[in-house]
């Protein structure tokens, strides 16, 4: 076995170099450390991988264990920085994290994972198949490696898949589950997370910019919008919206636009025509496709004139996100922000409960967080959570009748260590 070790610089700077065989450890190859400037990549019969100086440090010692793919599962990209649409392995050990991935991907994780080693699944399944005698499906090379490793108890994520789980415990391995998000650490946002969101942000905002901008231009036709003589529905100005999101290299779903009778549901994404003189609400909240962070936001305008109604319930939803900025800092907790808030609007004569066989009035949670999921804790609601310092959360009540529409409006804001910073920039305009 050797090392070659090369400094990541310019092409014509590459150096190789050959180490003695120091500190090995026969289950995954060697260790060592070399000088500043220098990766390096151990050539190994069984378990070749990238040793890397960029890891994210272990955020317990905990065994852990998540099989899914990172696109779609947040904690596995947050400890792994790696994004792949095809299922992998990511394991801890004793505050060391690997990746079992198949050679399709491992080139390009061994470049950008945030671990300690890659392995190939093919390789580990050739020795699989070298000492049984058989294939092995992905349950068999986990629990291969396990052995290997000598771990017989792990922890695993609430939606970890039932026939891994049933393998495993098969096995002889125990789990234990992890309820909720797998990392809490994932709440208090860094610094680099906040500019990712702030950069989705500011493309919802140009998406919203895009749209309002097409309303303010369009022409009343017996109470219905046009824009040069085509009439404007929910679906086109989400296609705009949409459209506007893609140049900035964000990805919307469910994207909505509701206008009147629509407006009253809260996520009714809507549909048909858009009509002069009733609310059509605005909730887009993309996700950032390199950085896979989401942001959201929601906007209510008119076009036209509002009834008396929309006018207060506008300002009343206003003066209630005023409240919530206000009182978010860190100790305070979700749920007195959120009862202040429904008191504040029963004071001003909106209540909230059954009327007309539906709910009305304020019925949803005044925010939430978000990251790398566009629903995280904490929760500014009904719960019991509690405001800390580098929370990313929402600030959006909303008020919604049948006889007026819905009126929703939602920042997004960074809890400081003395209060909190509004990251939203755009006006809150309800007649355009």
């Amino acid at each position: 076995m050797s090392w070659t070790a090369i400094r990541e610089t310019s092409p014509s700077d590459l150096k190789s170099i050959v180490f003695p065989q120091v500190g090995q450890d026969r289950s995954q190859g060697t260790e060592a450390t070399g000088g500043t400037g220098f990766r390096f990549i151990l050539i190994h019969h069984a378990y070749p991988f990238v040793l890397r100086h960029d890891i994210i440090p272990a955020m317990t010692k905990e065994n852990l264990l998540i099989i899914g793919s990172s696109e779609r599962n947040p904690d596995l990209y947050y400890a792994t920085r790696f994004a792949a649409p095809d299922p992998f392995v990511f394991v801890q050990i004793r505050e060391k994290k690997y990746i079992l991935i198949s050679d399709l991907e491992i080139d390009r994780a061994r470049k950008q994972a945030r671990v300690h080693a890659v392995l190939s699944t093919t390789t580990l399944a050739g020795k699989f198949r070298e000492k049984h005698k058989r294939h092995a499906s992905l349950s068999d090379l986990v629990i291969f490696f396990l052995r290997e490793k000598k771990v017989r108890h792990l922890t695993v994520p609430q939606d970890f898949p039932y026939l891994y789980a049933l393998s495993l415990k098969r096995a002889g391995i125990r789990l234990d589950c992890h309820p909720g998000i797998f990392f809490k650490e994932r709440a208090i946002k860094t610094p680099g997370e906040i500019r990712s969101v702030i950069q989705a942000l500011r493309a919802t905002e140009n998406a919203a910019r895009a749209a309002i901008s097409l309303l303010k231009k369009a022409t009343i036709r017996k109470n219905r919008l046009f824009y040069r003589n085509t009439p404007l529905t929910s679906e086109s100005i989400r296609k705009l919206i949409l459209a506007v999101l893609m140049e900035h290299d964000c990805a919307g779903e469910n994207t909505i636009v509701s206008c009147g009778r629509h407006s009253v549901d809260p996520h009714h994404i809507g549909t048909g025509p858009l009509f002069a003189n009733q609310p059509i609400l605005f909730d887009i909240f993309p996700r950032n496709n390199k950085t896979l962070y989401y942001a959201d936001f929601s906007r209510t305008v008119v076009k036209g004139k509002a009834s008396p109604k929309l006018k207060k319930m506008f300002a009343a939803v206003k003066g209630g996100q005023a409240i919530a900025m206000r009182m978010i800092r860190p100790g305070v907790s979700g749920r007195a922000i959120h009862n202040a808030i429904q008191s504040y609007f029963e004071r001003l004569g909106f209540r909230t409960g059954l009327q007309a066989g539906r709910m009305q009035g304020f019925f949803h949670s005044t925010g939430h967080g978000l990251g790398l999921e566009i629903h995280e804790p904490p929760r500014i609601g009904g719960g019991d959570d509690i405001l800390k310092e580098g929370h990313l959360v929402t600030v959006e009540p909303g008020l919604y009748y049948k006889d007026a529409g819905g009126i929703r409006l939602e920042d997004l804001v960074l809890v400081t260590r003395t209060g909190c910073k509004n990251l939203t920039q755009f006006p809150k305009i309800l007649e355009i």
